[in-house]
């Protein structure tokens, strides 16, 4: 199975290429190794707080230089999907949005209008400050008939003092009130990988995923066909990896052991 050829790479961000704003030794020649041999690459997350141009900015200033369009969030993913979904339907339509400008801005750009009494969606992302009537909103708005969309399942997000809530806690809560149970866009659902191939024209045979979780970044790259790389640098511990009835193709120390694989595996 590893011999094939790799000609395209996706990698998750956080636990991968940076932890807590600073770039983990290696990243920055990842990266660097991609643009020299130009295999095409995604950087992926589940994160939807922020842009492109947001996360690009982060990047820059842990050292690691990256073309904005090499970064694909749950936000742009959640925006395709709903526009796809929406074709035929006389216009993109209408949502209710829980999150922040990532979100909100994917959504405008693809030709949602917010709307809080009748929407068509109701969409819950990544928020720093999740509002209680906000939620009441979204609560009454899924009761009467919207579409209950979650970008991500994340129960917690990191943060300098420990563990906070994440868009699936909230989207638990929600579900909780109505009975109703979101669809999750980003990983581990494989439409986040196959979202993120399409668009770099990349064939999931000749594409490894990168990533420091075993129930999301792994579990999403197998499920979409993709050989899978576990780092150590985040959420996994080597003694966690055998709890999975699963496997990732490799398991490395961190991405600086990906680097020499760029160009022996293309």
């Amino acid at each position: 199975m590893t011999h094939r050829t790799v000609d395209s790479w996706l990698t998750d961000m956080d636990g991968v290429l940076v932890r807590e704003q600073h770039a983990i030794p290696g990243a920055a020649d990842f990266i660097a190794e991609l643009e020299r041999l130009d295999r095409p690459h995604l950087v992926l997350t589940n994160n939807s707080i922020y842009s492109r141009r947001d996360l690009r900015a982060r990047l820059r200033s842990s050292g690691i230089e990256l073309p904005e369009e090499r970064i694909w969030t749950s936000a742009l993913a959640t925006a395709q999907f709903l526009a796809e979904q929406s074709e035929g339907e006389g216009g993109r339509g209408t949502v209710f949005v829980i999150g922040e400008f990532g979100l909100t801005s994917a959504l405008h750009e693809v030709g949602f209008v917010l709307d809080e009494t009748d929407p068509d969606f109701v969409v819950l992302g990544e928020t720093r400050t999740y509002s209680f009537t906000s939620i009441t909103t979204a609560i009454r708005l899924v009761t009467k008939g919207a579409r209950f969309i979650a970008t991500n399942p994340d129960v917690t997000g990191p943060s300098p003092d420990g563990p906070v809530p994440a868009t699936g806690s909230v989207a638990a809560l929600i579900t909780a009130a109505t009975g109703v149970e979101p669809y999750y866009v980003g990983k581990p659902n494989p439409l986040m990988m196959r979202s993120a191939l399409n668009a770099i024209e990349a064939h999931s045979e000749s594409t490894v995923m990168i990533g420091d979780r075993m129930d999301t970044d792994i579990i999403a790259g197998i499920e979409a066909g993709l050989r899978s790389a576990l780092v150590l640098t985040g959420s996994t511990h080597r003694d966690q990896i055998r709890r999975h009835p699963f496997r990732p193709t490799w398991v490395l120390d961190s991405i600086a052991d990906v680097v020499p694989m760029v160009e022996e595996l293309g």
